[in-house]
């Protein structure tokens, strides 16, 4: 009989295979790795009492807590779908995902409550919103149009039920990230392509012994997620440290307090812990930290490094829509500056404009054959047949292998901004500041920076005769974006360079950019 690839069945499969044991610590309380199973489980049947059926979307809104965890095996083991949002997001940009995804319910915390009642007002589908970790909302509640309030206790209150199996080709997340139109698509993904990816990694990246690890990354990330499927594939029982939200100096203390020897950072997060006096904190157990969802630049790596003798830094690639590893950085064997090899089962082709392949050190389109490839884009045939073409993903990304099979990014094609390991599109920001009255038009690009990968930048007309100031507009645009997407910097310029076929030209900008000053 094959090997089931469904992710609950990897769950109990792990339960298994390394037993009962301290799995997870969570400001200050340890949890069991048989407490947290069992919990899923209930709350499986909770949600399946809900009206939850197999392959309806559940979108979950929580910065890192166990409830998490919880709720993503749970709602596996129903059958139905994992919609993760990270928690910065604002009430529109929740709004539609929620109605693009005809979500079913919500899984929130008491502080995003208001955005996720805000959202659900314009979503009919949402029936339910269930509020986690001290939800305090009467049951019969109501908020939004009809969405019915759940305390999460309440879906842990029944005996657990059976295990939905859903085929292993079948959805099971549904991850929401960014395209060239600006608006957010849904990635499908499948219960085959995380669970392979999954496995592909773990085996890529294993190094017996070391099984205490701190997770700062918001597990409603695709690289955060993909971090605990592969905890889900080890053979031997591991500790993972989470971080509600990332804070260096909780950071530091909690590495030196549990000894831990691995963890996953962004760059960003990298470059904030710099600002700790990380040479004097007792971080010799720390052996491999993990960079990933941004470019790393030298000279953070080799700082950090120098401040933490004892760990060396393995740099990956890969996007939401390949499960969100494309390659790893073999541990002791990888390459500065380079992002590793592909992982096992990945194929990684170099082509050229005309989909023709390019040879070693020459720097073509990433494009990528893997089990890990999502099917496509949800409800959007036409972007999903722009990246999916001859059975290989085009990422829009730009790289080229060296004479050893190592693999460099170099650039980007696609006109996203990559702030923090997160993406922000630009004509979202270009959307809100054209929504100021005293604006005529926006062009929004990247600037190159140290910490964060890249800084959120826009250029701004105004109407003759109008005097909002720089200021005014960033004011504007922070009270209607997430705190990722917000820009950092408004240019004001006399007039925006357009393309002949009048389009923004954002070269020209990119060009304009490089004689403009930072904005600090």
């Amino acid at each position: 009989m094959a090997e089931s690839l469904n992710l609950a069945q990897l769950a109990e499969d792990s339960l298994a295979r390394v037993g009962d044991h301290d799995a997870l610590v969570f400001e200050g309380k340890t949890w069991r790795s048989a407490a947290l199973h069992e919990r899923a489980r209930r709350v499986a049947t909770g949600l399946a009492a809900l009206g939850v059926q197999p392959g309806d979307r559940v979108v979950v809104l929580m910065a890192n807590c166990p409830e998490v965890l919880i709720t993503y095996n749970a709602i596996w083991r129903a059958g139905a779908v994992v919609t993760p949002v990270v928690f910065l997001v604002t009430a529109a940009e929740l709004g539609h995902i929620l109605v693009d995804s005809s979500a079913v319910a919500v899984v929130t915390t008491p502080e995003l409550l208001a955005v996720v009642r805000d959202a659900a007002a314009t979503a009919p589908t949402v029936r339910h919103i269930v509020v986690a970790s001290g939800g305090d909302a009467e049951a019969d509640a109501v908020d939004g149009a009809g969405a019915r309030r759940v305390d999460f206790v309440e879906l842990e209150a029944d005996e657990p039920g059976r295990l939905v199996y859903r085929g292993d080709d079948e959805l099971a997340a549904l991850m929401y990230t960014g395209g060239t139109t600006g608006r957010a698509k849904g990635v499908a993904l499948s219960h085959r392509n995380l669970w392979r990816t999954g496995k592909s990694a773990w085996q890529s990246s294993n190094v017996p012994g070391l099984t205490r690890v701190i997770t700062p990354l918001p597990l409603s990330h695709a690289y955060g997620m993909i971090v605990t499927i592969v905890g889900m594939h080890a053979d031997e029982p591991s500790l993972a440290v989470i971080q509600r939200w990332f804070n260096t100096a909780e950071w530091v203390t909690l590495c030196e307090r549990y000894g831990c020897q691995r963890t996953a950072l962004v760059p960003a997060m990298m470059q904030m812990l710099l600002a700790e006096p990380l040479e004097e904190a007792h971080l010799e157990s720390l052996r491999y930290v993990t960079s990933g969802a941004a470019p790393l630049a030298l000279e953070v790596l080799r700082e950090f490094e120098r401040r933490v003798p004892s760990a060396e830094i393995l740099e990956g690639y890969g996007c939401t829509e390949t499960s969100a590893v494309i390659s790893s950085s073999p541990p002791a064997r990888r390459r500065v500056g380079s992002v590793g090899v592909p992982i096992r089962d990945c194929e990684v082709r170099i082509l050229d404009d005309a989909d023709r392949p390019l040879g070693v050190g020459e720097d073509g389109e990433i494009c990528v054959r893997s089990p890990g490839v999502m099917s496509g884009y949800w409800n959007a045939p036409q972007e999903t047949a722009e990246a999916l073409r001859d059975g290989w993903l085009h990422t829009g990304d730009v790289g080229h292998f060296d004479s050893d099979g190592y693999l460099y990014v170099v650039d980007r094609k696609k006109d996203l901004i990559l702030r923090g390991g997160f993406n922000v599109f630009p004509r979202d920001v270009e959307d809100v500041l054209l929504s100021h009255a005293d604006v005529t038009m926006a062009g929004v690009v990247g600037r190159p920076d140290p910490r964060l990968g890249e800084e959120v930048v826009a250029f701004v007309t105004i109407r003759p005769g109008a005097s909002v100031t720089a200021d005014e507009l960033i004011a504007h645009a922070r009270s209607r974006l997430s705190a990722t997407k917000s820009p950092r910097e408004v240019q004001l310029v006399e007039s925006m360079p357009l393309t002949s076929v009048g389009k923004l030209d954002r070269k020209a900008l990119r060009a304009l950019l490089a004689d403009c000053a930072p904005v600090r």
